[in-house]
Protein backbone atom coordinates (compact mmCIF):
# COMPACT_ATOMS: atom_id res chain seq x y z
CA UNK A 1 0.00 0.00 0.00
CA UNK A 2 1.72 3.20 -0.74
CA UNK A 3 1.85 5.49 2.45
CA UNK A 4 -0.80 8.06 1.25
CA UNK A 5 -3.42 5.69 1.53
CA UNK A 6 -2.60 4.70 4.77
CA UNK A 7 -3.73 8.52 6.20
CA UNK A 8 -7.13 9.40 7.13
CA UNK A 9 -7.82 13.17 6.65
CA UNK A 10 -10.57 14.69 8.92
CA UNK A 11 -10.90 18.73 8.06
CA UNK A 12 -12.37 21.91 9.97
CA UNK A 13 -12.66 19.46 13.00
CA UNK A 14 -14.15 21.82 15.67
CA UNK A 15 -12.44 21.97 18.90
CA UNK A 16 -14.02 24.75 21.01
CA UNK A 17 -16.13 27.85 20.65
CA UNK A 18 -14.48 31.35 22.11
CA UNK A 19 -16.21 34.07 22.08
CA UNK A 20 -17.98 33.24 19.41
CA UNK A 21 -15.26 32.47 17.27
CA UNK A 22 -15.48 28.61 16.17
CA UNK A 23 -11.93 27.23 16.72
CA UNK A 24 -11.23 24.47 13.85
CA UNK A 25 -7.93 22.48 13.24
CA UNK A 26 -7.13 19.81 10.49
CA UNK A 27 -6.65 16.44 11.44
CA UNK A 28 -4.24 13.59 10.07
CA UNK A 29 -4.21 9.83 11.44
CA UNK A 30 -3.22 6.46 10.37
CA UNK A 31 -5.74 4.66 9.15
CA UNK A 32 -6.33 1.97 11.65
CA UNK A 33 -7.38 1.63 15.65
CA UNK A 34 -5.09 3.52 16.73
CA UNK A 35 -4.64 4.85 19.79
CA UNK A 36 -1.71 6.88 17.98
CA UNK A 37 0.65 9.30 19.24
CA UNK A 38 -0.33 13.15 17.72
CA UNK A 39 1.52 16.03 16.96
CA UNK A 40 -0.40 19.35 17.55
CA UNK A 41 0.57 22.56 15.23
CA UNK A 42 0.58 26.25 15.96
CA UNK A 43 1.27 28.35 12.83
CA UNK A 44 3.48 31.15 12.75
CA UNK A 45 2.41 34.11 11.12
CA UNK A 46 2.89 36.69 13.54
CA UNK A 47 0.35 36.29 15.57
CA UNK A 48 -1.89 37.86 13.29
CA UNK A 49 -2.07 35.56 10.09
CA UNK A 50 -1.86 32.25 8.53
CA UNK A 51 -4.00 28.84 9.45
CA UNK A 52 -4.15 25.37 9.65
CA UNK A 53 -2.95 24.49 6.05
CA UNK A 54 0.24 25.98 6.80
CA UNK A 55 1.09 22.63 7.84
CA UNK A 56 -0.51 20.71 5.32
CA UNK A 57 2.80 19.16 3.83
CA UNK A 58 3.45 17.44 7.14
CA UNK A 59 0.07 15.95 8.21
CA UNK A 60 0.42 13.23 5.32
CA UNK A 61 3.89 13.24 6.08
CA UNK A 62 3.43 12.10 9.59
CA UNK A 63 0.45 10.16 9.82
CA UNK A 64 1.89 8.06 7.09
CA UNK A 65 4.68 7.35 9.34
CA UNK A 66 2.79 6.72 12.26
CA UNK A 67 2.20 9.90 14.27
CA UNK A 68 -1.46 11.91 13.89
CA UNK A 69 -1.07 15.57 13.63
CA UNK A 70 -3.74 17.80 14.53
CA UNK A 71 -3.15 21.43 13.06
CA UNK A 72 -4.96 24.53 14.97
CA UNK A 73 -6.02 27.72 14.39
CA UNK A 74 -6.18 30.63 16.89
CA UNK A 75 -7.44 33.70 17.30
CA UNK A 76 -5.28 36.99 16.17
CA UNK A 77 -3.91 39.93 17.21
CA UNK A 78 -5.24 41.56 14.02
CA UNK A 79 -8.59 41.35 14.86
CA UNK A 80 -9.08 43.57 17.90
CA UNK A 81 -6.42 45.98 20.28
CA UNK A 82 -4.60 42.90 21.06
CA UNK A 83 -5.51 38.94 21.75
CA UNK A 84 -3.49 38.23 24.92
CA UNK A 85 -4.21 35.78 26.31
CA UNK A 86 -6.80 34.54 24.33
CA UNK A 87 -4.51 33.52 21.86
CA UNK A 88 -2.76 31.11 24.32
CA UNK A 89 -6.49 29.96 25.82
CA UNK A 90 -7.00 28.67 22.28
CA UNK A 91 -4.20 26.69 21.96
CA UNK A 92 -4.69 25.50 25.78
CA UNK A 93 -8.59 24.04 24.25
CA UNK A 94 -7.12 22.48 21.54
CA UNK A 95 -5.17 20.34 24.04
CA UNK A 96 -7.73 19.92 26.22
CA UNK A 97 -10.25 18.71 23.38
CA UNK A 98 -7.44 15.91 22.18
CA UNK A 99 -7.39 14.56 25.37
CA UNK A 100 -11.04 14.48 26.17
CA UNK A 101 -12.01 13.49 22.57
CA UNK A 102 -8.40 10.99 22.54
CA UNK A 103 -10.80 8.09 22.53
CA UNK A 104 -13.24 8.78 19.72
CA UNK A 105 -10.06 10.57 17.89
CA UNK A 106 -8.25 7.15 17.82
CA UNK A 107 -4.82 9.15 19.91
CA UNK A 108 -3.13 8.21 23.11
CA UNK A 109 -3.98 11.62 25.66
CA UNK A 110 -0.91 10.38 27.54
CA UNK A 111 1.46 11.30 24.19
CA UNK A 112 1.01 14.30 22.42
CA UNK A 113 3.56 16.73 21.47
CA UNK A 114 2.97 20.33 20.21
CA UNK A 115 5.13 21.83 17.14
CA UNK A 116 5.05 25.61 16.09
CA UNK A 117 6.82 28.06 14.10
CA UNK A 118 7.51 31.66 15.07
CA UNK A 119 4.69 32.70 16.66
CA UNK A 120 3.06 29.17 16.80
CA UNK A 121 6.24 27.94 18.54
CA UNK A 122 5.88 31.16 21.33
CA UNK A 123 2.55 29.52 21.99
CA UNK A 124 3.44 26.09 22.06
CA UNK A 125 6.67 26.83 24.44
CA UNK A 126 4.36 28.65 26.49
CA UNK A 127 1.56 26.58 27.02
CA UNK A 128 3.97 23.55 27.53
CA UNK A 129 5.59 25.68 30.23
CA UNK A 130 2.94 27.86 31.65
CA UNK A 131 -0.46 26.35 30.30
CA UNK A 132 -1.77 25.17 33.66
CA UNK A 133 -0.77 28.49 35.41
CA UNK A 134 -2.83 32.11 35.73
CA UNK A 135 -3.52 33.78 33.92
CA UNK A 136 -3.66 31.13 31.13
CA UNK A 137 -6.27 29.14 33.14
CA UNK A 138 -9.94 29.98 33.77
CA UNK A 139 -10.23 31.95 31.08
CA UNK A 140 -13.52 29.50 29.30
CA UNK A 141 -14.97 27.30 31.80
CA UNK A 142 -17.91 26.35 30.31
CA UNK A 143 -15.44 24.84 27.38
CA UNK A 144 -16.54 20.61 28.14
CA UNK A 145 -12.97 20.16 28.70
CA UNK A 146 -11.69 22.67 30.66
CA UNK A 147 -10.85 20.62 33.39
CA UNK A 148 -8.01 18.48 32.00
CA UNK A 149 -4.94 19.03 32.59
CA UNK A 150 -2.50 20.66 29.15
CA UNK A 151 0.76 18.87 29.81
CA UNK A 152 2.82 17.50 26.96
CA UNK A 153 5.16 15.39 26.25
CA UNK A 154 7.32 16.94 24.11
CA UNK A 155 7.79 20.54 22.03
CA UNK A 156 9.39 21.27 18.69
CA UNK A 157 10.07 24.84 18.15
CA UNK A 158 11.26 26.14 14.85
CA UNK A 159 12.72 29.92 14.56
CA UNK A 160 10.55 31.12 17.57
CA UNK A 161 9.95 33.77 20.19
CA UNK A 162 10.63 32.79 23.54
CA UNK A 163 11.52 36.89 24.93
CA UNK A 164 8.88 39.17 23.99
CA UNK A 165 11.09 41.86 25.19
CA UNK A 166 13.82 41.27 22.82
CA UNK A 167 11.37 40.74 20.25
CA UNK A 168 10.16 44.01 20.63
CA UNK A 169 13.48 45.21 20.42
CA UNK A 170 14.19 43.64 17.52
CA UNK A 171 11.03 45.18 15.78
CA UNK A 172 12.19 48.10 16.34
CA UNK A 173 14.64 47.81 13.70
CA UNK A 174 13.44 45.48 11.33
CA UNK A 175 9.59 46.01 11.32
CA UNK A 176 9.23 49.61 11.19
CA UNK A 177 5.00 49.79 11.28
CA UNK A 178 4.48 46.18 12.26
CA UNK A 179 5.83 46.26 16.04
CA UNK A 180 3.86 42.44 15.89
CA UNK A 181 4.59 41.75 19.75
CA UNK A 182 2.79 45.16 20.52
CA UNK A 183 0.21 44.21 18.67
CA UNK A 184 -0.10 40.92 20.11
CA UNK A 185 0.13 42.21 23.86
CA UNK A 186 -1.32 45.28 23.73
CA UNK A 187 1.25 47.59 25.18
CA UNK A 188 4.80 48.99 24.74
CA UNK A 189 7.40 47.47 27.19
CA UNK A 190 7.32 51.15 29.10
CA UNK A 191 3.65 51.12 29.51
CA UNK A 192 3.70 47.44 31.13
CA UNK A 193 6.67 45.74 31.12
CA UNK A 194 5.43 42.57 33.57
CA UNK A 195 3.58 41.32 30.88
CA UNK A 196 5.93 41.03 28.47
CA UNK A 197 8.02 38.72 31.20
CA UNK A 198 4.37 37.05 31.68
CA UNK A 199 4.00 35.97 28.29
CA UNK A 200 7.69 34.96 27.31
CA UNK A 201 8.36 31.05 27.81
CA UNK A 202 11.94 31.74 29.16
CA UNK A 203 10.64 32.98 32.09
CA UNK A 204 9.13 29.59 32.47
CA UNK A 205 12.22 27.45 32.25
CA UNK A 206 12.18 26.20 35.61
CA UNK A 207 13.36 23.03 37.29
CA UNK A 208 9.97 21.90 38.16
CA UNK A 209 9.28 21.42 34.25
CA UNK A 210 11.33 18.85 33.50
CA UNK A 211 8.24 16.23 32.16
CA UNK A 212 8.34 18.29 28.55
CA UNK A 213 11.87 17.78 26.00
CA UNK A 214 12.70 20.42 23.66
CA UNK A 215 14.00 20.52 19.86
CA UNK A 216 14.54 24.14 18.80
CA UNK A 217 15.35 24.56 15.45
CA UNK A 218 16.82 27.71 13.92
CA UNK A 219 18.15 29.52 10.58
CA UNK A 220 21.44 30.98 11.02
CA UNK A 221 20.40 33.68 8.16
CA UNK A 222 16.92 34.74 9.74
CA UNK A 223 16.41 37.90 9.75
CA UNK A 224 12.76 37.85 11.38
CA UNK A 225 13.68 36.19 14.49
CA UNK A 226 16.86 36.61 15.82
CA UNK A 227 18.61 33.46 16.39
CA UNK A 228 19.77 34.76 19.84
CA UNK A 229 16.51 33.58 20.82
CA UNK A 230 16.48 29.80 20.22
CA UNK A 231 20.54 30.19 21.82
CA UNK A 232 19.05 31.93 25.20
CA UNK A 233 16.03 29.95 25.64
CA UNK A 234 17.87 26.33 24.75
CA UNK A 235 20.59 27.42 27.14
CA UNK A 236 17.98 28.65 29.78
CA UNK A 237 15.96 24.76 29.18
CA UNK A 238 19.77 23.28 29.81
CA UNK A 239 20.41 24.82 33.24
CA UNK A 240 17.02 23.69 34.77
CA UNK A 241 17.72 20.29 33.67
CA UNK A 242 15.55 20.50 31.11
CA UNK A 243 15.81 18.18 28.04
CA UNK A 244 16.59 20.14 24.82
CA UNK A 245 18.30 19.90 21.97
CA UNK A 246 19.24 22.62 19.08
CA UNK A 247 19.25 22.41 15.11
CA UNK A 248 20.70 25.64 13.85
CA UNK A 249 20.70 24.96 9.78
CA UNK A 250 22.89 26.70 7.99
CA UNK A 251 21.31 29.11 5.37
CA UNK A 252 17.73 29.12 6.52
CA UNK A 253 15.79 32.15 6.87
CA UNK A 254 12.50 32.33 8.38
CA UNK A 255 9.31 30.42 7.10
CA UNK A 256 11.05 27.27 5.83
CA UNK A 257 8.26 24.81 7.74
CA UNK A 258 6.06 25.82 5.05
CA UNK A 259 8.41 24.29 2.30
CA UNK A 260 7.33 21.61 0.21
CA UNK A 261 8.75 18.46 1.10
CA UNK A 262 9.36 16.61 -2.00
CA UNK A 263 11.72 19.42 -2.84
CA UNK A 264 15.19 18.12 -3.12
CA UNK A 265 17.07 21.43 -1.82
CA UNK A 266 13.82 22.02 0.88
CA UNK A 267 14.53 22.49 4.64
CA UNK A 268 11.65 20.98 5.66
CA UNK A 269 12.78 17.44 3.79
CA UNK A 270 16.02 17.94 5.53
CA UNK A 271 14.24 18.26 9.00
CA UNK A 272 11.05 16.47 8.61
CA UNK A 273 13.24 13.14 9.52
CA UNK A 274 14.60 14.79 12.81
CA UNK A 275 11.69 15.53 13.94
CA UNK A 276 10.32 12.49 13.98
CA UNK A 277 13.65 10.57 15.45
CA UNK A 278 13.03 13.57 18.12
CA UNK A 279 9.45 12.80 18.45
CA UNK A 280 9.46 8.09 18.45
CA UNK A 281 12.37 9.42 21.27
CA UNK A 282 10.51 11.46 23.52
CA UNK A 283 6.99 11.09 22.91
Amino acid sequence: MDRQESVETLRDVEYAVHDGISLKGHLWRPNGDGPFPVLMTIHGGGWQMGGPDNYRQWGPWLAARGIAMFSVMYRFSSQTRKMYPEAVQDVRAAIQFLKGRSSELKIDPRRIALMGDSAGAHLSALVALAGDSPPFTGGYPDDKFASLDTKVRAVVGNYGVYDMLQQWHHDQAVRLGDHIVQKFLGFAPPDNRQIYFEASPISYALRDKTETSFLLVHGDEDDVVDRCQTDAFHDALKIANIFSRKLIIPGAGHYFTQYPMDEPASYSRWLAPRVLRFLNERM
